[in-house]
């Protein structure tokens, strides 16, 4: 029986099996949800084994469980390691669904649940692509599974699971299905992912909110200086003003430029997308090269004073912001990180008091394109969608994917299927099933051509 025909013959169980996982509410951010995350990692422990793993176990972390399975059939064999991740975001705004976010539902031709894509529906595919080549006979390496409840809120607990059990996870490359493609007719591998470093400001002025008639002129207001502080670390070519901040960004080689020259993009399409009149960034790089392969800063978040219905003449005590950058291969956070502080400090001016508290923070992360594992990987894509993948780098981050190169000291191929109308972490979001099926059979396809 050929692949395809074996996913004809089995895609109603498939289906019936993904959505099994689907009405579980396994949001990690929510402590109410802690006994959703445990009866999700024990149904993945059942799903893994029923796809053919000879082992499985739910292990405790610090926070939520791992879930571990293997099929090993030689210690002289490759090892793949696949990694997926089981909690998803919150469903809310719950009046914006269509439908129940924990019941799915088919409509023309997607799959409509909160983790259908992110990362439910991806790691089914791994599961039912591993199944399905394991029927077929060509799984000719060991395989493990590595599963984890925290993704979602930054993998807090699985550095330590990774360093605790090197042995366990001992592998030649790590497989994961938890990014996306360029659009459904353009099959691509994420070849490079942004690092990230995220920060907390508080500006604190006078010992209490003033009235602004009486102090207005007098006193530093703590949110016109922090407007002033955050406005600078930016100049007019959009550059970070942050000293040596630049220092280890590499510009990409000519291979990786015709790459991206490849990759289709329409800026007017891109634009009307989003609902802007004018893209901005940093000044002699293209829009794809800048929310890719290029450092960036945002202010995520800002607040401070009075907010409430109607007006209240104050000067306000204090000033919040969130802020983040994301980062390009060797950048490290930790470094970057200071440079941020200390640049903070150094332009914060007597009249008024800042404290910048680090939040969380990862390294980039880049994949050679001569990895066995790479290359069998893309030779799933060809078969799967009649298409040569293009290798594209991608402007997010997965924090776990350079500590997996730390820990563990092995490489991940980033085979993923999801698209940007997924909406993932939005309302409605959906997976296509036709996309499903198809990615099925390319990681089927990955065990057929990785020896």
């Amino acid at each position: 029986m050929e692949i395809k025909d074996y996913i004809e013959k089995n895609k109603d169980r498939f289906i019936a099996e993904w959505f099994e996982l689907l009405r579980i509410p396994s949001v990690s951010s929510k402590c109410e949800h802690k006994s959703d995350m445990l009866a999700c990692a024990e149904k993945w422990k059942e799903l893994l084994l029923k796809s053919g793993a000879s082992h499985a176990e739910v292990m405790p972390t610090k926070g939520n469980p791992v879930v571990y399975a293997e099929r090993l059939i030689a210690s002289e064999a490759k090892t793949v390691l696949v990694y997926g991740h089981y909690d998803v975001m919150p469903p809310e705004p719950l009046d914006l669904w269509k439908s129940n976010p924990f019941e799915p539902e088919i409509r023309d031709g997607r799959v409509y649940a909160r983790g259908a894509d992110d990362d439910k529906g991806q790691a089914m595919i791994q599961a039912k692509g591993f199944e399905t080549a394991l029927q077929e006979g060509f799984v000719n390496c060991n395989v493990k599974f590595i599963l984890e409840g925290e993704e979602e809120i930054g993998s807090v607990s699985l550095d330590s699971f990774c360093e605790e059990h090197r042995e366990l996870l001992k592998a030649d490359v790590i497989l994961v299905s938890d990014t996306s493609m360029l659009n459904e007719e353009t099959p691509s591998l994420t070849t490079g992912l942004r690092g990230l470093a995220y920060w907390e400001i508080e500006v604190t002025g006078p010992n209490r909110d003033l009235h602004s008639g009486h102090f207005g002129g007098a006193v530093a207001n703590p949110i016109n200086m922090l407007c002033k502080i955050i406005a600078g670390i930016t100049d007019e070519n959009g550059r970070i003003t942050i000293p040596s901040f630049y220092d280890k960004v590499e510009e990409l080689s000519d291979i990786e430029k015709d790459m991206l020259s490849k990759a289709p993009f329409d800026e007017e399409k891109y634009k009307q997308a989003i609902d802007v009149e004018e893209l901005s960034g940093e000044k002699g790089y293209s829009t794809l090269e800048r929310n890719s392969c290029r450092p960036s800063f945002d202010v995520c978040g800002i607040w401070g004073g009075y907010t409430g219905e109607g007006s209240k003449t104050i000067l306000p005590s204090k000033a919040y912001a969130k802020l983040s950058c994301r980062l390009v291969p060797h950048q490290d956070s930790e470094e970057i990180s200071r440079l941020f502080v200390d640049y903070i400090r150094s332009v914060a001016p007597k009249s008024v008091k800042v404290n910048v508290k680090r939040s969380h923070g990862g390294e980039a992360y880049v994949c050679p394109m001569d990895l066995p594992a790479y290359r069998a990987a893309e030779k799933g894509f060809i078969k799967a969608f009649d298409k040569q993948p293009l290798a594209v780098r991608r402007g997010g981050s997965i924090p776990i994917i350079p500590a997996f190169e730390k820990i563990l000291g092995i490489k991940s191929v980033l085979m993923g299927f999801g698209l940007e109308k997924n909406a993932i972490h939005s309302p409605n979001e959906s997976f296509p099933l036709n996309m499903f099926y198809r990615g099925i059979e390319a990681v089927a396809e990955f065990y057929r051509n990785y020896q």
